[in-house]
């Protein structure tokens, strides 16, 4: 099994993307995003907010890795113009978010339908093999239409960049998203493949089958142009994490660090701390394996 998988991954070793210059992105004609807007909204240009030299400084670095990938593009003349935010990573380091409120009250709701949770979940149970596959900054992948790059304008104090991809943060990148995965794996979604947004699990109910459905959804991304991250792949297991539940062939297990947290909690003292917790352990008990005769313990 190890071989044939091995020898799998040597096969497709171009699906695998160690930088943004490695991931060139899907076609349009697979996916690509664009902004609806609301009739009678006027274009807003969010007033500057002033940075800290050593966030100016992160911006620069920032912008300068997105200028190198080819995500942005410098602008003029911009009508929609946005700041840029910087919140705190646990390393210390800082992360570049753009604020996109004015410009996402602007834009209508997709109302894609998404996949509910808890039947993905209770779909991936009880497979005897897994793999959880993790796009390449999946978003950055999905081009911007050219009409609507200038309205994702950032400002900067060394001038004003648009994106020429997706971006996170801007409302409806989910659905778009989401619609880009049922196109691609449309042949596969249930089968041997269940997707929401871009948490991806490859599912084979017997262990001697997961190579070729593994193939199948490496053709699929090969035909796409869809990239992978290698350092958060996890191929060929018989357990893991998927949309915060742990996925074992017996079955669903609640995830341990929940569990662990709500060990460690102090007891609730007033009627909301009660609440909250109620709610906590509500989420850990939400998916009950619907055959009595394969549920397995959560403890």
């Amino acid at each position: 099994m190890m071989e044939r998988l091995i020898a799998l991954l040597r096969e497709f070793a171009e699906l695998f993307a160690w930088s943004a210059l490695e991931m060139p992105g899907v076609q349009p004609e697979t996916a690509v995003h664009r902004l609806a807007f609301e009739e009678g909204r006027r274009p807003v240009q969010q007033k500057r907010r002033n940075l800290l030299p050593e966030k100016e400084a992160a911006l620069r670095v920032e912008v300068d890795k997105l200028m190198g990938a080819n995500l942005v593009e410098e602008t003029s003349y911009v009508t929609w113009l946005s700041n840029v935010v910087f919140v705190p990573k646990p390393s210390g380091d800082w992360r570049m978010c753009v604020d996109h409120t004015s410009l996402n009250r602007a834009c209508p709701t997709d109302a894609y339908p998404m996949p509910r949770i808890d039947l993905l979940v209770d779909s991936t149970a009880y497979n005897e093999m897994l793999s959880f596959v993790d796009m390449f900054s999946g978003y950055h992948q999905i081009p911007m239409a050219e009409e609507d790059r200038p309205k994702t304008a950032l400002m900067t104090p060394f001038g004003n960049f648009c994106y020429r991809v997706m971006a996170f943060g801007l409302k409806n990148a989910g659905a778009t998203y989401q619609k880009m995965v049922n196109n691609v794996f449309r042949q596969q979604i249930g089968r041997n493949v269940e997707a929401y947004v871009d948490n991806l699990i490859v599912k084979s109910r017997k262990r001697e089958d997961h190579i070729e459905d593994l193939r199948e959804t490496f053709q699929a991304m090969r035909a796409h142009r869809l990239h992978l991250n290698p350092l958060k792949c996890v191929f060929g297991v018989e357990e893991g994490k998927f949309l915060g539940f742990m996925i074992t062939k017996t079955g669903i297990e609640a995830n341990p660090k929940q569990v662990d947290a709500i060990l460690k909690l102090t007891p609730p003292k007033t009627p909301k701390e009660v609440q909250g917790l109620a709610g906590r352990l509500a989420a850990l008990g939400r998916f009950i394996p619907r055959s009595a005769d394969k549920a397995a313990p959560f403890f």
